[in-house]
């Protein structure tokens, strides 16, 4: 199939989901840029694409540095495009890792509607459902955490985890707070998305372990590797890292290496689309290593990241970020998670998830095409 058409829509929201911190002195309206490709056959391969600091760079690099590359060739050239993608990015492209992740996505859609197959057992299915966490934003008080764990928990989610704000010590009470409230057996996660110092993270994990948390995530930048290494041999809870690291497989790989992860992150969005994130997993079960998929902040493109964790042996659950509201758009309806906590994949060709394309029309900033 030939690809003949490559289109984007910037479409603005005006959101903002993080506090001051971390949203710095630039806006964050959080973006997004819908990619279509089409083939002369006249199936549509669909995407999203982060575009929460500037809509204009994803726009940009799709368009002047993707989309040429895409015309006139096979759809079916995925890895041949995915390494070339990596060839230019080498050479002065210096591509951001949420792309080209979402173009290698549209071309597995195209492949799988093509052969009439729901994109996870295109890939190879090896199972159809996982147990979900509800993963919370920052907040500004002990109280929210709890009332969101509580509020999760009340709707049949059978996990949550925390993403508390610092600093240490009011962490330490951050997870204290939510487990006296859910009670023992609950399945709870912390990622901090921190800058620990060493000895505040083993402070933290000693916690954690006797709290009975499942894993701790990112209390370091994704390349302090020496960090990592030492904390996963001083702790027994498993420490979970790579969300960020650059590289790909090629990064996750050095990590694993270093003895610097016990599990492994990737997604669809930040770890070059499907192709790079099924590399990523095969690694980490080569060295029987949990990988576990992170949300992509996009409710269409966790429905790929769904596809995927049930394609794998090595994910056992799906990140569920929340509330879903905010990270719905642009995609028509919730995503399928039943009273029990459990999302099912679904068994439409390809993707099977629909965008609310009145809504792109409506707030569309830009559109731009290459055809042939």
């Amino acid at each position: 199939m030939k690809i003949v058409k490559f289109e984007t829509w910037w479409v603005k929201r005006d959101k903002c989901f993080f506090d001051e911190k971390r949203q710095g002195g630039s806006k964050m309206p959080w973006d997004v840029v819908v990619i279509k490709i089409s083939t002369d056959t006249g199936i549509e391969g669909i995407a999203t694409a982060l575009a929460a600091r500037s809509g204009a760079v994803t726009e940009g690099y799709l368009q002047d540095n993707i989309g040429p590359i895409l015309i006139g060739r096979d759809s079916y050239d995925r890895e041949a495009i995915w390494q070339e993608l990596w060839n230019l990015d080498r050479h002065l492209c210096f591509f951001p890792v949420y792309l080209p992740g979402p173009v290698d996505v549209a071309l597995w859609d195209i492949a799988s509607k093509a052969a009439g197959l729901p994109l996870y057992k295109y890939l190879g299915a090896y199972k159809n459902k996982l147990p979900v966490y509800a993963s919370g934003l920052f907040h500004e008080t002990v109280e929210e955490y709890v009332e969101e764990v509580l509020y999760y928990q009340s709707k049949g989610i059978k996990a949550y985890k925390a993403h508390p704000s610092g600093p240490v010590q009011r962490d330490l009470e951050i997870h204290q707070a939510i487990r006296d409230a859910v009670g023992d057996d609950y399945i709870l996660m912390s990622d901090p998305v921190a800058e620990y110092s060493l000895d505040e993270a083993i402070k933290i994990a000693r916690q954690l372990e006797q709290l009975n948390y499942l894993w701790l995530e990112e209390p370091f930048r994704d390349f302090e590797l020496y960090k990592y290494t030492e904390l996963c041999r001083t702790v027994d809870i498993p420490i979970a890292a790579t969300e960020t690291t650059r590289g790909c497989h090629w990064g996750v790989a050095q990590s694993i290496a270093q003895k610097a992860a016990d599990i492994v992150r990737a997604d669809v969005s930040w770890k070059n689309g499907i192709t790079g994130t099924l590399k990523i997993a095969h690694l980490a079960e080569a060295f029987g290593l949990r990988c576990e998929i992170h949300t992509t902040t996009m409710n269409y493109m966790d429905l790929v990241n769904l596809h995927v964790s049930c394609a794998i042996r090595n994910c056992e659950y799906f990140e569920y970020f929340v509330p879903e509201d905010n990270f719905q758009f642009p995609m028509q309806g919730k995503l399928p998670i039943d009273e029990q906590g459990m999302i099912t994949v679904p068994e439409e060709p390809g993707v099977g998830g629909n965008l609310d394309w009145e809504l792109i029309e409506k707030q569309c900033v830009s559109y731009k095409k290459l055809e042939v």
